[in-house]
This record gives C-alpha cells, structure tokens and sequence, in this order.
C-alpha cells in the first residue's frame, strides 16, 4: 500500500476552513501582470492555485494585473492565456484589474470621504525623505490636512487630466511612525498619461498594485490570495484596506518562491536577454520561460510533475533544475518516439549484400507496449557515426573497428573488413560483411556481440538541422556573482550540426516527441519547413553537466 502524500501548509488551512464550515467551496486567483512572458517560477504558482481547486471544491480565476499601461501589452495577455491551458488548466473567469477601474476609483473617494486618504504634491524623492527609516519615524506630508472637499476636487481634477504625471498622488493616511513603512501613508493611485491595452485612453490615473490587489481579490469573493513571501509586509495593507472599506474579506497567503540554478527568471533581466540580442526572442527555448520550454520540447506533464515535486513552502531555496530535466527524462521515455539520426557519418560499404534493399521493423517505443513498430530501410550502403569506428581501439572496446562484429539496431551484426583513408588519413569507408543469419528478431548465427550500433540508410537518409541546446548560463547563480549578469551566459549554449536522419522523421509534426536513439531528446522546431527540417534537442539522454563543470573545475 502506497504511502499517502502529506498535506502542505496551505491544504491544511484550507481543509480547516472547509471542515468548520468557514467555506463551502474555495476561490483562488492566478493574477500575472502582463508586462513579459511567464516562465517555470510562475508554473509554480499557477499549478498550486489551480490545482489546490481540482483537489477542492470551487474555482481559479485568471486576472490579469493590468495597472501599468507603460509595460503592458495584448501579446503578453495571448501567452499567457496559451501557457496557462498548455499546462492543462481552465480558468473559470478571465478578468482584468482594469476591469475593475471604476469600482477602485470609487472606492478611493469612499476613503477620501472617510478622511482616510489625500491627494498630495510631494516628489517621489521628497515622499522617500518623508518616509523615514526602519529604525527612525516618518514625518508627515505637508498637504497631509487637505479637507475632505480640497481632497475629492483634487482628484476629480487628477482623473480629468489637468495635471502632468508625478505632480500629484493618492495616499492613504494612516500612520507615518508604523513599523511597517509600508503602512506609512502608502501611494494608491498615480497619473500616468498613457494608452492602456485595454481602457484606451479613458483613465489617465492608475491604482497602485497595493490598492488594485486586494480589492479585486474581494470583488471576485477570493477566499485563499495565495502569493510569494516577498508580499508578507503587504499584508497588513491589504488587511486595512479591505476592513477600511467593508468589503468582502479576501486573505492573503504567502509561500516561498523557488529559484532553479543556472537561469534567471526577473522580467527585467529577461527582457534584457531579448532586447540585446542573446536569445532570439521570449520563446527561445534556452529561455525558462513556458513558451521556450514548451518550444524545446517540454512536456506539460513533466512542468507539473516538476513544481509537484518542489512543493510549497516558507522558506525559499535554490532548486537543481537537473530535478526539472529528471521529470522531463522520465516522463519523455514514456512517451518518445524512437528514431536514428547519424550527425557525424561515416559510409560502411557491405560488400556480401546483393539486391535493392529490403525493409525492416522495428519498435517505436519499448517502453510502450502499444507503441506499435514501423519500417526502416536497409541496403548495401548505410552511415554510422564516425565516433562508433576507431581504427586501433582500446581493450574492452566494443563497437566497430578492424576485424571487430556489432550489431546494426533492428538489423544485423556486421564484421569490419577494410578500412578507406583518404590522402591525409581520414577514414572515408568502411567495407564490412554482413552476417546473414543473424537478423534482429530471426537470429540463428549463434555469434554473440557486446555493442549496438544506431545507423541510417544512405541512399535515401534525410538531411535535417539539429539546434543542439544546452544550459543558457555556465553558473549556478548569475545574479549572485560580480559584475553583470550577462557575463555568464554559456557560450556553447547552442550548436547546430547537420543530421542525416531515417525517412520516417518526414512526417514529423511539432507535437511530437523523439528520442534520437544513442543521442537524446528531441522535438521538431517552429522554424520548421517541409523542405527544411529543424529538430531541437529538449535534453540528453543522461545528466552530462554536472560531469563537464567538475572536469572543467580540475
């Protein structure tokens, strides 16, 4: 009997509030911003705000955080939509913040009216001095004592457009000595004389995050706000925001993010990444963003079994995405379909073989017993890979070499008899014999051999790109070094090599999954034309990292 999964910390809570009767269905919300691309932090999230509604009852909202027209833009709303149902989620509503830009804006002039909020003339810089320090109170604004009347005429003016942005802020007044700065007179709404993706040009005064967050939540009657502990000093903002204005009591939750080693997933430094040039856009997929990984092949299955495995927590902690591509390893042997592709051939001449060619069967996949088989051709010249030959090989050496047997994957065994060099000494052909009884699946030669060769067919291989990807950056954390974090990016992050493929990779659609058999994963690309085959490669077939940086170490 399998051991049960323990809870975390927020299915306890919440099965507390559904046992007591506090709640008789949940609602939780994923809330992006969509001012970039998501990436494998936000899997995270929206696995755990989703799935906590498929494991109880209620629903997730999708809301986009749209209150800052200067970074936002429709594109980043369609993928996010895309990548959030790749995963295998639906969202019960999609709302927008912006959505809501009436109701907020009433509900700043009901804490106007209650005194609890002033439009004030202070710079950004001159509030910062206001402020005070963790350890030394703030002082108070001079237009702190505005009337309520001087206050709703002020804003009224602010949202009409009389004013340039940065000359005048919504604060809420509460208290300038709390311990918590952020309950210093916060800012909850801004001018920005900007288009909105959305709203247009009708508003040209913004809610800040604090004001537009908690209140959306209690709109949408959001039981369990579920967000990253950076948010905890937010939360008694939150708190008094929704108390101030006797609203539906949303509450905010907070767990810890998970850093993965080897990548960056700031916005900000992403979006450097692509402006500069050293990724081909968001959905490169050295990217950790879902577009890219989905482009490099990953699987949904494997994302969620990932963020799965991480779970939840309090504390933060860096993860090692070598646990991401164990869960995507596992779960494409599942599913891959076998093919052999040669990147670096030699010709092997087999010189007892007479007539056209003939067919042979083999597997899709043996790990699928439903896998079905399919048609492989093979005749009297084929390509294997130059590093499967060595002319004087080391002892327990055991592919081809002079005088040496090994086996052709779902073929024959073959012997090297005559090696061809060219002038300056390279291998050029191969003549070997082909042992005729000794057919995969039909074998009567009782010749046993220790090596397994992948081969393609020469006459009618396939010629394909194959983008090599390996980790976007050579350090485990790029930010936590010196100097820029660019500096550490991977120089051999991508190689391209050609591929010369078996025929039945033509029919090769971008859904599909492929293990290039001795090599690794691989998917067919978006840049992908029936006269041109590109195939990416999503991960090999066994952790060589960290074997590389310790030998590149010593």
């Amino acid at each position: 009997m399998s051991e049960e999964k323990s809870l975390n910390f927020l299915e306890e809570i919440i099965e507390q509030d559904l046992s007591s009767g506090k709640y008789t269905r949940i609602v939780t919300r994923f809330p992006p911003e969509p001012n970039g691309y998501l990436h494998i932090g936000h899997a995270s999230s929206i696995c755990l705000n989703f799935g906590l509604t498929k494991k109880y009852p209620g629903y997730t909202n999708l809301r986009f955080d749209d209150t800052n027209p200067t970074t936002e833009e429709t594109e980043y709303v369609e993928s996010i939509k895309e990548d959030v149902q790749w995963l295998g989620f639906t969202w019960e509503n999609e709302l927008y913040a912006s959505d809501y830009f009436p109701q907020l804006y009433a509900f700043a002039i009901q804490l106007i009216k209650k005194g609890l909020a002033y439009v004030d003339d202070s710079s950004s810089e001159e509030m910062a001095v206001q402020k005070g320090t963790p350890t030394e109170p703030g002082v108070n604004s001079p237009f702190r004592d505005r009337t309520i009347e001087e206050n709703l005429q002020l804003f009224e003016d602010m949202k009409a457009g009389k004013y340039p942005d940065g000359t005048k802020t919504l604060r809420a007044k509460i208290d300038m000595s709390h311990p918590n700065m952020l309950m210093r007179d916060p800012v909850l709404y801004r001018i920005k004389h900007a288009h909105h993706h959305r709203t247009g040009d009708t508003w040209c005064i913004y809610p800040m995050y604090d004001f537009a967050h908690g209140q959306s939540d209690s709109i949408e009657n959001v039981t369990h706000s579920i967000c990253t502990m950076e948010f905890v000093p937010h939360r008694e903002l939150y708190d008094w925001l929704i108390t101030q204005l006797g609203i539906y009591p949303s509450h905010q939750y907070e767990f810890a993010r998970r850093n993965i080693n080897y990548t960056v997933t700031s916005k900000r430094k992403l979006l450097q990444l692509v402006n500069e040039g050293h990724v081909t856009g968001w959905n490169d997929p050295r990217m950790p963003t879902i577009s890219g990984l989905r482009r490099r092949g990953y699987t949904p299955e494997s994302i969620r079994e990932f963020c799965d495995r991480i779970g939840i927590a309090k504390r933060e902690n860096m993860v090692d995405v070598g646990l991401l591509e164990f869960c995507l390893r596992e779960h494409l042997n599942r599913i891959a379909l076998r093919r052999m592709v040669v990147f670096n051939p030699v010709k092997v001449v087999l010189t007892n073989y007479e007539g056209e060619g003939e067919w042979l069967d083999t597997e899709n996949n043996p790990e699928d017993p439903n896998g079905g088989t399919r048609p492989i051709r093979f005749s009297k010249e084929i390509w294997i890979e130059r590093d499967d030959f060595m002319d004087n090989p080391p002892k327990k050496y055991f592919r081809l070499s002079p005088g040496n047997m090994v086996r052709l994957k779902s073929a024959y065994i073959i012997r090297c008899d005559e090696v061809k060099k060219d002038e300056k000494g390279e291998v050029v052909e191969l003549h070997c014999t082909y042992i005729p009884e000794s057919k995969s699946g039909q074998d009567t030669s009782g010749i046993h051999v220790k090596g397994t060769l992948h081969w393609v067919n020469a006459a009618d291989a396939l010629q394909v790109e194959v983008r090599e990807y390996d980790r976007l950056f050579k350090v485990e954390d790029p930010t936590d070094e010196e100097g820029d974090f660019k500096d550490y990016l991977n120089p051999n992050s991508l190689q391209v090599v050609t591929g010369y493929a078996e025929r039945s990779l033509e029919q090769a659609v971008l859904q599909d999954r492929f293990q290039f058999i001795r090599k690794g994963y691989y998917c067919l690309d978006t840049d992908s034309t029936p006269e041109h085959l590109i195939f990416n490669r999503t991960v090999t077939l066994k952790d060589g990292w960290a074997k590389v940086q310790k030998n590149e170490a010593s």
